[in-house]
């Protein structure tokens, strides 16, 4: 590499006192001086920031190189000004109120050439009450793609870009745009960009909210500078994404996010340029919004849509009033059920004057799902669960809901009934208890032997849910990721005999978000790394007993089905049952008193139901046992059977033990 990894441009306009941290945190980077250069262009500022930045540059003189000019207006002139002069394989873009974290561009740089991506995201931080956007950094995205992702939430320069895609693009900021440049810089680089990562497992940019709000991104308002760049982005997404899934991904963004922030600035202007500007605004999203998109869409983006696209002004300005009302009241708008449908009340539904179609109010399948598992414990061949389950903001009448599980490879589903239970208090700690959920309890015993349409359940994961139904409305969701604190959710085996067998029944919660699931005939937990047997002596003031020493990690068994299962190959068979060597925990001892055992070499195993676990070598530095039957002398001792357990039980030959003794 003949230029720097990584040139960072940092467009600077009156960024007194954040400008110095935000310069040091890039030449502090782990990926280390050698690998950087910092372009940073004053932007004609009058607080310092030119003099603060010369003075950097004396201290930084092989790393930052300082550009001054007349003030541009905006960032994008600054901006396109390091872009010019920058030499980095990558380019990242950095405003002088953030900061980056000390490993963000080497993490960065690594995920780009580990995927070959053109475009990284690191994880952005909100600092002093900004907000960051989040929906694109729930997890690493090594290599993803801009229509099966959300990093199109996420327009801001502040991301790393491969510079031969912006050269073989000749991308460059607008400059005669105050607001919205970014969007038609970094759209264009998403949608050629070969591959996009994602890092989100470490927290790269800090994104300050500056004390005079005085942030580029923060200064400008007003309906008409939004409504100068958003046709042009619409018009990119016209151009460059045919119709379809992958360009209503897209729209769904611009139709939600900056529609809102428009209409916000709108209501604070004169009535003239209100209609003029409604008038525009629903001719530009007219290409974008179709009958289709709903399904994407929130009830509230439908309905302001709607309002917008017939130029409705009196009534989207008293929607964004009530939109205010409801952010400041954090209480969630109540609903109308009414035909196996919830409807939220937001103003003017069901006006007749309006004609507003319901379509626009529908919440249906944005209910919240409340739930909680009290118990979950198994007992038998039964698994007992309680708990409650409730449809936020629909009061539990006529209430439906029923135990859902469902095998995870075959799809099998059985849907089980429940119990209501009532629950008087529940709701008051939400929404300012403006709703009650009295009868949201519930209760189910699960009989795997039954619950498969009266037949035993089949091998399998099978995944458990609750189908939580009131006033004709049903969601079904996943439980356990909430439950009492005395509700474990570690893999628990139980061995249940089901009257044709002992079957092994693990229930267990699913990794990241702790659900439950039944692992009926070990399709995740088996049963025998759960049993060790590590030793085997002769029991300590018992020394004609043989004593095996284990472990066994299952939560049940049926009585006397763990035991030890001697052979002598001739027919002979003798079983000895385990019994817990304490009173907790899962230590127990098998004792074999071989003075019971017939002539032979006996083998065997350590049994439960048809599981079958080799018992442990018996060395031959194990003594051999010497008792008397019927006055004859006897003896146990190890015999040499090819490294397995092997214990061989006889009368002592008199003559040749004589014979021993005399030549010894």
């Amino acid at each position: 590499m003949t230029g720097p990894a990584v040139s960072v441009i940092i467009a600077a306009y009156n960024a007194m006192p954040y400008l110095t941290r935000c310069v040091t945190s890039v030449a502090e980077q782990s990926i280390g001086q050698e690998a950087l250069e910092i372009l940073a262009v004053d932007d004609g500022s009058t607080d310092g920031t030119g003099e603060e930045l010369d003075r950097l540059a004396s201290e930084y003189p092989t790393l930052l190189r300082v550009f001054h000019q007349a003030n541009s207006g905006g960032p994008s002139a600054p901006r396109n000004k390091g872009l010019d002069h920058a030499r980095g394989e990558f380019v990242f873009f950095l405003d002088a109120d953030d900061y980056l974290a000390p490993e963000a561009l080497e993490r960065m740089v690594t995920m780009a050439e580990e995927n070959g991506t053109d475009v990284v995201l690191g994880k952005m931080v909100g600092v002093g009450g900004r907000g960051a956007p989040t929906s694109m950094f729930r997890g690493n995205q090594p290599r993803t793609d801009v229509f099966s992702s959300r990093v199109y939430w996420t327009l801001n320069p502040m991301k790393l870009f491969r510079r031969s895609l912006l050269e073989r693009l000749e991308l460059r900021f607008p400059t005669d745009l105050r607001i919205g440049e970014d969007q038609l810089f970094v759209g264009p680089a998403y949608l050629h960009a070969d591959g996009i990562s994602v890092l989100a497992d470490y927290d790269c940019l800090f994104w300050v909210e500056r004390e005079d709000s005085g942030n580029i991104t923060l200064r400008t308002g007003g309906s008409e500078p939004r409504l100068r760049f958003l046709p042009r982005v619409v018009d990119l997404l016209l151009e460059e994404v045919p119709p379809g899934p992958r360009r209503d991904h897209l729209a769904h963004r611009h139709l939600t996010v900056e529609v809102r922030q428009l209409l916000d600035h709108l209501v604070h202007e004169p009535r003239p340029e209100q209609e003029k500007t409604l008038a525009r605004l629903a001719e530009v999203i007219a290409p974008l919004w179709h009958e289709g998109m709903n399904d994407r869409l929130s009830a509230m983006a439908r309905l302001r849509l709607h309002l917008v696209r017939h130029t409705m002004l009196d009534e989207l300005l008293e929607l964004v009033r009530f939109e205010r009302e409801l952010a400041r009241s954090g209480v969630a708008t109540p609903v109308l059920v009414d035909g196996g449908r919830a409807y939220a009340r937001y103003p003017y539904l069901r006006d007749r004057s309006r004609g507003i179609p319901d379509t626009c109010y529908d919440v249906t399948s944005q209910l919240g799902v409340r739930h909680h598992v009290s118990r979950a414990e198994p007992r038998g061949t039964v698994l007992h669960l309680a708990g409650h389950g409730y449809l936020h903001r629909v009061a539990t009448e006529d209430v439906s809901t029923e135990l859902v599980l469902r095998e995870r490879d075959s799809g099998t589903e059985y849907r089980l009934p429940v119990t209501h239970t009532a629950t008087p208090r529940l709701g008051e700690d939400e929404d300012e208890g403006s709703y009650r959920y009295g009868n949201a309890g519930f209760e189910a015993a699960v009989d795997i032997t039954t619950a498969g349409d009266g037949l035993p359940l089949a091998d399998g994961l099978w995944d458990i849910s609750l189908a939580i139904g009131a006033q004709g409305i049903s969601r079904e969701v996943r439980i356990g990721s909430r439950r009492d604190r005395g509700v474990s959710g570690a893999p628990a085996t139980h061995l249940v005999n089901t009257g044709d067998g002992i079957r092994a029944v693990t229930l267990y919660t699913t990794r990241p978000y702790g659900n439950f699931t039944l692992d009926i005939g070990e399709r995740k937990h088996e049963v025998l790394p759960q049993l060790s047997v590590p030793t085997v002596r002769w029991a300590p003031g018992a020394p004609t007993e043989l004593e095996f020493a284990g472990r066994c990690a299952l939560a049940a068994f049926p009585d006397g089905a763990l035991a030890v299962h001697l052979k002598d190959g001739r027919g002979g068979s003798a079983v000895f049952p385990a019994r817990p060597a304490s009173r907790a925990g899962g230590d127990f001892l098998v004792r074999v008193p071989v003075t019971e055992l017939p002539p032979g070499v006996w083998k065997g195993q350590l049994r439960i139901g048809s599981w079958a676990l080799p018992l442990p070598h018996t060395s031959a530095d194990l003594a051999a046992a010497k008792w008397r039957r019927r006055g004859l002398p006897w003896y146990a001792k190890p015999a040499s059977e090819g490294g397995e357990f092997a214990l061989r039980v006889a009368r002592t030959d008199l003559v040749r033990a004589l014979a021993s003794r005399l030549t010894s």
